[in-house]
């Protein structure tokens, strides 16, 4: 499933990456080489790369966790990202909402929101053909760069990045991405890899794992 609009079918990198996932159940796991380390307390069937970690989360996470709120404000000080959240929805035809914005990413509202168990999912455009836009340069996060989400009720939620995938939209596996999980997770979800010249489409997306942590 493509979620990208007819107006950002223009050209490759330089500058049109829009954020989009294929929530198509059922649908195999294609792990392209773009991986910074191992996704813990993870792992899927049908991927040509693993994604496992060899020790369950610390039980001291469960402590980390909080009530749901709204997310408000992300930060990704690796590389510069401070900016508001908006709320994503489904359209009408059962497909996931991507943010109106080039710079304004959204938050899933269907799933859990950050610090609470399971796995948040936050998707955001990464250019148009006016430049960068907030997730430009969420490719170049590595294990280890923080992620800070700030809630509605005033509480601050820390996440650590565990791995980055890639992953071919058309075997997107949502499950995986949108999926329970032991401990309290975020996803941060673009597009990338190869260019489509014929459809206008990049034909893969990026996606971030993370999981909470201390402040």
């Amino acid at each position: 499933m493509n979620l990208e609009s007819p107006r950002e079918r223009m050209r490759p990198r330089m500058f049109i990456w829009a954020a989009s996932v294929a929530l198509v159940f059922g649908g195999a796991v294609a792990v392209v080489p773009v991986q910074h380390g191992s996704v813990a307390g993870a792992s899927t069937s049908g991927t040509t790369g693993t994604a496992s970690s060899s020790s369950s989360p610390a039980a001291s996470l469960a402590s980390l966790v909080v009530k749901r709120s709204t997310p408000t404000h992300l930060s990704i000080p690796a590389i510069g990202v401070s900016v508001k959240l908006t709320e994503l929805g489904l359209n009408k035809g059962g497909s996931p909402q991507v943010p109106s914005s080039w710079y304004v990413p959204g938050w899933y509202k269907f799933g859990p929101a950050p610090g609470q168990l399971g796995s948040a999912v936050i998707l955001g455009h990464v250019d148009s053909v006016a430049g960068p836009a907030v997730f430009y340069r969420l490719d170049n996060l590595k294990v280890g760069n923080r992620v800070i989400v700030k809630l509605q009720d005033g509480k601050t939620v820390y996440f650590s990045v565990i791995g980055l995938r890639e992953y071919l939209k058309d075997k997107f596996p949502d499950r995986f991405v949108y999926g329970s999980r032991p401990y309290s997770a975020l996803q941060l979800v673009t597009c990338g890899g190869a260019f489509d010249s014929r459809t206008g489409h990049y034909l893969s997306s990026i996606v971030v794992f993370t999981k909470q942590v201390k402040a």
